[in-house]
């Protein structure tokens, strides 16, 4: 009876030792204590099978949490145990498992040794096995025998169910690689099944890669919602998140939130180096260089490819290593070094990256290479690469047939076929443009723009060679603040609580700079925090979807236009050039290098920003020489070549080179200022009369904002007025919906960093961009009589972000607002004047014309106000 007992109890170890091991696959927070306790328990009871068996378990719950070293020194342990019984099977299972964690660690030959001394013994391989080979063959870059490992594996009834699920996943990730998304989905939702059964790791990473594949498929709303989940699900598990940070940065990337990413992919690199997961630390190198070269640190970006490089040759992972290699080439032309030996890596790169399978990649690679011969004056060579990438590129999503139709539109003006050029410029960005409305977010569609930059820049070339000024306009409203013409519906009140607690930390930060001048460490973190989360939710959004919106036809501009004048400026090659449209006349004008009007213009702001600070007399004449000085040759370099009538009406809508010119200080006549033509025109259907209420308020720590708000209160009937402790955000943001006008006497903070949280200071905290687009708040004419409230933050593609941009976008007609900050108490007569002139009909840059008209530009701080203040739009 004993030795019954003793076998009974030895074959109840061995099983639960084997249910620890299936546990830990899929639950390893729940299962790996468990697989330790079985380990003491079975050296006690000297079961070697058991003990094996159990030390397994382990070895693979520290393989989960990256803790590789650990997990080798247990396998080594278990591998001589089971040689030392005779126990093959069990061998077979430990040097499979071994496998996956060399493979980890790079040592690519080592993985291949185990694997192919667990075949021993001939016929057709275990499932386990045929799926570890799938995995260092998808490693290797080699997706079609890999997935057909994989399908195999998925179709066997006698393999495991965590090697079915995770076969199921990573059949996806090939799929998605090769362009085929919806299989690739299929194949999540049945891991998703298994998962089930497995346990949460698999669901955590079936949602992880639905995210990227979504993201990658286009519809990225949907891929960052899926990958905020997955991190709540991997929340669950005891899975580092190393390879999470580096692909959603690649997600990120794609967005072109560059500092997220390149803050993301760092973490990745820094923790996968510290793990000594190598397999997949070199991948995040990639992701890092990538995210490096986009920032425009070209060095640093082919320091980091280089370095990626090395290491997949090294794990022989030749794919990989053309990926990296072609990197390095695009670092080379974006610093002058590119030669005749990066062509050459760059194009064997493109016929590696062929053969592997991943028709995406190709493209990117086929497009660098005849970039790269197309400078070193190769136009043969050239042209057949980017025939190669567009060719590519066909099916790929939208961003990747956007790059696609450069590489066409490239080859086709190495042919000299100008009109080829143009339609496939015309067909990315009308590509680029449904993948912006997809994007709920007014950040992400204005960084979306920056995909287009390369497309537009050659189309614009094309078209300045015909010295057509209407075709040139045209092109230049196909590529400017596209982002402002796609508004989304108001977003749901799902975030007042995250508002809230923005407001409350903001105020906290200051009260802290009023008492000791400085912010504590631990509530800048808090307000970043609470700030990601609102962009985060914002990102999730899903976009109206739908076609572009229609530029505005000449004739139709010339009608809405009225007799005042339009000039877009616009900059190609370093060289300013404007489109002037007048009456029936329509000219294209040079203006030479933008440099110059750049630097006149900082220099300008400079004197005005000093004039607005108390010094001697003698500064004081110097910066206001200097201003006048600044003025006169701004004048010179953008106004006066374009031969305009001095008091004709004029419409700017300035490139992001000349957006912070002062430009109603530049013209004898009332000027208003538009992101586009397009969206000046818009503002121009609704003619804001008297419709709707009037809002004024006073902002804290403003002594000249009561007595502005009081000389305004007087010229309106029962006008809402909201001062001191009564301007909430609550009872500003209640108020200003459906506002016929708003004054706005607020202290303006720019955020440079990130324009949607740029705000108004009111008396319980900040009023941000954020909450405005939110909410839809948009009221017919708006005075922002704030320091800096239109010092909006310009990105590629001439897309604007901030207080201006988002109120223009969202309907407002008229806005006035200044680029710099003047002094409160100076601008009452100023803003009293402006809203005269609004009460007798006129439109802002008419009222602020008449306005400025009572100033003496020759005082000082009248000087500054005469300049700084600026309308937008047509209302």
């Amino acid at each position: 009876m004993t030795v019954v007992a003793r076998e009974e109890s030895a074959t109840t170890l061995l099983i639960r030792a084997q249910e620890a091991y299936d546990g830990v696959a899929g639950d390893p927070r729940r299962y790996a204590p468990l697989a330790a306790d079985l380990v003491a328990e079975a050296r006690r009871a000297a079961d070697q099978e058991a003990l094996v068996v159990a030390l397994r378990a382990v070895a693979w719950a520290a393989r989960a949490r990256r803790h590789n070293g650990q997990a080798l020194r247990l396998l080594d342990e278990a591998i001589r145990l089971a040689r030392r019984a005779g126990m093959s099977q069990r061998l077979t299972e430990l040097l499979v498992t071994r496998a996956a964690t060399v493979l980890e660690l790079g040592r690519v030959a080592a993985a291949v040794r185990d694997l192919d001394r667990a075949a021993i013994g001939g016929g057709r391989p275990a499932p386990e096995i045929e799926f570890m080979r799938a995995v260092l063959l998808h490693n290797l870059g080699r997706l079609e025998p890999a997935a057909t490992a994989y399908r195999r594996v998925l179709a066997d009834p006698s393999a495991s169910l965590d090697n079915q699920g995770s076969a199921a996943n990573n059949l996806a990730l090939v799929a998605a690689a090769q362009g085929r998304f919806d299989e690739s989905l299929r194949y999540l939702t049945r891991a998703d099944q298994l998962a089930a059964t497995v346990g949460p790791s698999l669901y955590a990473f079936a949602a992880h890669n639905r995210g990227l594949v979504l993201a990658q498929s286009g519809r990225l709303a949907e891929g960052l919602a899926e990958l905020d989940r997955s991190t709540q699900l991997f929340a669950q598990t005891d899975v580092p998140l190393g390879e999470y940070y580096m692909e959603h940065a690649d997600v990120l990337t794609e967005l072109r939130l560059l500092p997220e990413a390149r803050e993301l992919a760092r973490r990745a690199v820094a923790e996968l180096d510290a793990q000594g997961v190598l397999l997949l630390a070199a991948e995040a190198r990639l992701t890092l260089a990538q995210t490096v070269m986009l920032t425009g640190d070209a060095r640093a970006a082919r320091a980091a490819a280089t370095e990626a490089e090395a290491l997949f040759r090294r794990q022989r992972r030749t794919a990989w290593a053309a990926r990296a290699s072609v990197l390095v080439a695009q670092a080379a032309l974006a610093d002058g070094t590119a030669d005749v030996d990066l062509l050459r890596r760059a194009s064997r790169a493109a016929g590696v990256l062929d053969r592997s399978g991943m028709p995406s990649v190709a493209a990117a690679a086929h497009l660098t290479a005849g970039e790269l011969a197309e400078r070193l004056g190769r136009p043969s060579i050239a042209q057949r690469c980017f025939g190669a990438a567009h060719d590519r590129s066909r099916q790929g999503p939208v961003l990747v047939r956007v790059r696609g139709r450069l590489a066409a539109a490239r080859a086709e003006r190495l042919a000299g076929r100008d009109d080829a050029v143009l339609r496939h410029c015309r067909a990315g960005l009308a590509d680029l443009a449904r993948h912006r409305a997809a994007l709920g977010s007014t950040e992400l569609r204005a960084l979306a723009s920056g995909h287009g930059v390369q497309l537009g820049r050659l189309g614009f070339e094309t078209l300045l060679r015909t010295g057509s000024a209407l075709r040139v306009l045209g092109w230049m409203e196909r590529t400017r603040a596209a982002a402002l013409l796609t508004v989304e519906p108001p977003a749901p009140d799902d975030l007042q609580d995250e508002f809230t607690e923005l407001r409350l930390v903001q105020a906290e930060l200051a009260e802290a700079r009023r008492g000791t001048g400085e912010e504590p460490v631990e509530l800048r973190t808090q307000q970043a925090a609470v700030e990601a989360r609102i962009r985060r939710s914002m990102w999730r959004r899903a976009g109206p979807g739908g076609d572009p919106a229609p530029c505005c036809s000449p004739g139709e501009l010339r009608r809405r236009l009225d007799g005042r004048a339009l000039a877009s400026f616009a900059t190609v090659d370093g060289e300013l050039v404007a489109v002037v449209m007048h009456g029936p006349r329509s000219s294209l004008v040079g203006l030479g290098p933008a440099d110059a009007v750049r630097s006149e213009c900082d220099s300008l702001l400079f004197a005005l920003r000093r004039l607005t600070r108390p010094g001697r007399a003698a500064t004081a004449a110097a910066a206001r020489a200097g201003a006048e000085y600044g003025l006169r040759r701004l004048t010179d370099l953008l106004l006066r070549p374009l031969d305009l009538p001095a008091d004709a009406p004029l419409v700017v809508v300035p490139d992001a080179r000349t957006y912070r010119v002062p430009w109603s200080a530049l013209h004898a006549g009332p000027v208003c200022v538009a992101p586009s033509a397009a969206l000046w025109a818009r503002t121009r259907v609704s003619e804001p009369g008297g419709a709707g209420h009037v809002v004024l308020v006073a902002g804290p720590r403003l002594p000249g904002a009561v007595a502005e708000v009081a000389a305004v209160r007087a010229l309106y009937d029962r006008p809402t007025v909201l001062a001191a402790e009564a301007a909430t955000v609550a009872a500003t943001t209640e108020a200003l919906a459906g506002a016929g006008l708003a004054h706005l006497a607020c202290h303006g903070r720019l955020r440079s960093d990130n324009p949607t949280f740029s705000a108004l200071e009111l008396a319980d905290g900040l009023l941000t961009v954020h909450e405005l687009d939110r909410r839809s708040i948009a009221p017919a004419r708006v005075v922002l009589a704030a320091c800096d409230s239109a010092a909006d933050v310009t990105y590629a593609g001439d897309e604007l972000l901030g207080f201006v941009s988002a109120l223009l976008a969202r309907g407002t007609a008229g806005i006035v607002a200044s680029m710099i900050a003047v002094g409160d108490l100076e601008s009452v007569g100023l803003m009293a004047q402006l809203h005269h002139g609004l009460l007798a009909g006129r439109s802002m840059a008419e009222a602020l014309h008449a306005a400025r008209a009572t100033l003496d530009p020759a005082d000082p701080l009248q000087c500054v106000n005469w300049c700084a203040f600026a309308a937008y739009g047509g209302g």
